[in-house]
């Protein structure tokens, strides 16, 4: 288990907290139309922190190829129809480039300054010169608007119930997941970026802002620094 993380509910947690069957039920959401309205037809996608495949299948359904990249075994075992690598996202090395690298799930957000510029320098990598790094980041009020709820249409309630600090401008969030027949929880340490924090992070890892896809910021298309 990464430190300051944890879950409980029942089946496989992985060591960022996330049950595998909770991530097996939530439902897809708009992510697809907001990747399938930034990059190419049929583009390469490096999908990091899969998971289960939530957002894999969609795209795959939009005819992109995929590959998709998570350090639980458990979760890429729900994968179908993508090519599937079993590894921390920060470690991942291959010899090849992508259309379009994905790092959604507030991944860039995570306590450890060390890791979200591990996460960063993965994307730089592997995206091909004239790609993009695709970004989901935390909504402005996400650390301030708490205890909030959200009743979801497909008959489970996701509760924000806490984000205390632990130091160094981190905060401990614990969230919970009710649904009728079980209840999974998940803690895990989570860093508040302003726009220019969050964009001197790409800087450092060689990337820059190409344009935010949604109105409230919260999804970004990246590109390599120096393209025209």
């Amino acid at each position: 288990m990464r430190e300051g993380h944890q879950g409980t509910g029942p089946g496989a947690i992985t060591p960022d907290g996330c049950a595998v069957e909770l991530y097996s039920r939530l439902p897809v959401g708009t992510e697809p139309d907001i990747v399938a309205s930034a990059v190419p037809a049929g583009a390469r996608i490096l999908e990091l922190g899969s998971g289960v495949g939530r957002m894999t299948r969609p795209l795959l359904e939009r005819a992109f190829a995929v590959t998709a990249v998570d350090e639980s075994a458990e979760m890429l075992e729900q994968v179908r129809g993508a090519r599937t690598i079993c590894s921390p996202i920060e470690h991942l090395g291959l010899d090849e480039t992508f259309d379009a690298v994905m790092l959604a799930s507030f991944l860039v957000h995570t306590g450890d300054v060390a890791v979200r510029r591990g996460l960063l320098e993965t994307c730089a990598r592997h995206v091909a010169e004239d790609g993009c790094v695709l970004i989901q980041r935390e909504g402005e009020d996400y650390h301030t608007n708490v205890p909030r709820e959200r009743a979801d249409p497909s008959g489970f309630t996701v509760r924000i119930v806490s984000a205390e600090p632990v130091g160094d401008g981190v905060n401990s969030v614990h969230v919970e997941y009710e649904f009728p027949d079980a209840v999974w929880t998940q803690t895990f340490r989570a860093r508040p970026l302003t726009r220019d924090q969050f964009e001197e992070a790409l800087a450092e890892a060689g990337l820059r802002v190409d344009r935010y896809l949604t109105e409230d910021r919260t999804w970004v298309r990246a590109v390599p620094t120096g393209r025209g």
